[in-house]
């Protein structure tokens, strides 16, 4: 698999991360109980700060992860605090590190694991389940992720050791009764599942602890599968320079509308603008053509042949005329689901000579069919949500929520295309399996329209010759950024796809001069 670029940072899997551990004590001589103990203190240091007063459950599994919380214990009694230790195996079959850092425990020793006192506590340590666990958990370690699941209902904070209990460290798949925590310490690095939903939602606020080990150093990192995007892909993208022409900056055309669904393929086009393409057409139905005359003026129109307001396929030829001198082609935003119209987006892709987005009505029409866009020579990006993904699947919409990872990945395999699962945490994948991961938590973009933003985002880059990755992951962190500034300036209740908008360009400039 190619390497991560420098932009994204490496979240290793819970394969990579044994690697990496077994590296640092065996090729670097860093003592397994010293990687615990590190671990420990930053873990107590998160500890002290999310429960700052009050008595701490400290419930410990069988593994390092039980290791880890026996150090936490252990430095929370040192600094005065009230500490119940609770055990789920018998204190004989604990092993190594974990014996280790038992025998380093003061205080009263730690209790067999007794699920009715957890409500009577002010926070618990969630040190269950480590990275390694999957699926669904069983036997003493379901009874305790279930009382810690309850107490966190009733008010008790929790703290998760390296990933809540119940969580894929590696996925983000909840496969049963997981721990909700407040706060996870997650050691090293960060891993894929405390960032992709469901597991994201579990994890809380995410605190990297460094542990001692070199980053960057073992090839398990430098290979990783997934990433987290930073802002420096901005640093990846072209500047327009003195000589610059609109021809120079990427000719885009957004192709889609219909009766009712004018607004999209305005936003998609109005977005590619601020995004930096020089030059925006967007190819619309012949009878709506006065609309978007009207509305947008930096854009230029081309009508199309439509039946009723909706594209059918007696369009193909002209529009495959007007995109010989086009860069990027966005099909889909407001297109519409007439049988006609999906036969004329289904040949529109399968015909178009240039890299292409699909959205929208242009995902919905190649529903079942995704085997057709990997015929395409050119580059393609999906840019999906969780429902339009579960239809290109054929898949139940719930299933696609459980394990976004895998459907995301699954699509990407089967079209040959970047697929962007949008969400709080969306998901670029390659079809190599290369994962970046958006950062999220930009609330403000949780309103209709803004998936039509961040098409045409992404459509201006690709017309100025981006690869489709970074064009993607490019895009995805700049419409973050920008929802972020509307946030901020606007508020999250009220913001408009159109602020989004308008937030673009002054994202990118803040970043130019060093802001971001």
């Amino acid at each position: 698999m190619t390497p991560l670029p420098p932009w994204l940072d490496p979240l290793p899997d819970a394969a990579a991360q044994r690697a990496l551990d077994s590296w640092a004590i065996q090729q670097r001589g860093i003592a397994g109980i010293e990687l615990m103990e590190r671990a420990g203190q930053g873990l107590f240091e998160l500890v002290q700060e999310v429960v700052p007063s009050g008595t701490i459950a400290v419930v410990c599994g069988k593994g390092n992860n039980g290791g880890d919380g026996l150090v936490v214990a252990r430095l929370l009694r040192e600094a005065g605090r009230e500490v119940d230790v609770q055990l789920l195996p018998d204190p004989s079959e604990l092993r190594g590190d974990a014996l280790l850092a038992l025998a380093r425990l003061c205080g009263a020793p730690p209790r067999i694991f007794n699920p009715g006192g957890l409500v009577e506590v002010t926070g618990i340590v969630d040190a269950v389940l480590g990275t390694g666990a999957s699926g669904v958990p069983h036997g003493i370690a379901c009874d305790a992720i279930e009382s810690i699941a309850f107490a966190a209902e009733q008010g008790v904070a929790v703290v998760a050791c390296d990933v809540p209990s119940g969580v894929d460290a590696s996925t983000g798949e909840v496969a049963g009764p997981a721990v909700r925590a407040d706060a996870t310490a997650t050691f090293h690095a960060g891993k894929p599942g405390l960032w992709i939903s469901p597991g994201k939602e579990h994890a809380g606020r995410v605190e990297v602890v460094p542990i001692g080990i070199p980053p960057g150093e073992h090839p398990s990192e430098t290979a990783a599968h997934a990433g987290l995007i930073d802002a420096a892909v901005i640093d990846a993208l072209p500047r327009r320079d003195a000589g610059a022409t609109k021809f120079s900056g990427g000719n885009v055309f957004v192709c889609g509308g219909s009766t009712g669904l004018t607004g999209a393929p305005s936003l998609a086009s109005a977005a590619a603008a601020r995004a930096g393409a020089g030059y925006v057409t967007v190819a619309v139905p012949a009878s709506l053509n006065l609309v978007f005359e009207l509305r947008q003026p930096e854009v230029m129109s081309v009508p199309l042949p439509d039946a009723d307001g909706a594209l059918e396929p007696d369009a193909l030829v002209a529009l495959l005329t007007r995109l010989e001198r086009a860069d990027a082609l966005v099909l889909g935003p407001g297109l519409g689901r007439a049988p006609a119209t999906r036969e004329f987006a289904r040949a529109v892709a399968a015909d178009a000579p240039l890299p292409l987005l699909l959205d929208a009505d242009g995902l919905n029409a190649h529903a079942g069919r995704l085997e057709l866009l990997a015929a395409r020579e050119h580059p393609t990006v999906l840019t999906p949500h969780g429902g339009e993904l579960a239809r290109l699947l054929e898949i139940d919409g719930d299933a696609v929520g459980a394990r976004r990872l895998a459907h995301a990945r699954e699509a990407a395999e089967q079209s040959g295309a970047v697929v962007v699962l949008k969400g709080d945490d969306t998901l670029v994948v390659e079809p190599a399996g290369r994962v970046a991961i958006s950062r999220g938590d930009a609330p403000a973009l949780a309103t209709a329209g803004t998936g039509d933003v961040l098409s045409g985002t992404i459509g201006a880059l690709l017309a100025r010759g981006v690869d489709p990755f970074t064009a993607a992951c490019a895009g995805v962190e700049l419409h973050r950024r920008a929802g972020q500034r509307v946030g901020a300036e606007i508020g999250i209740e009220g913001a408009i796809a159109s602020d989004v908008i308008a937030a673009l360009a002054a994202v990118r400039r803040e970043h130019d001069r060093g802001g971001a």
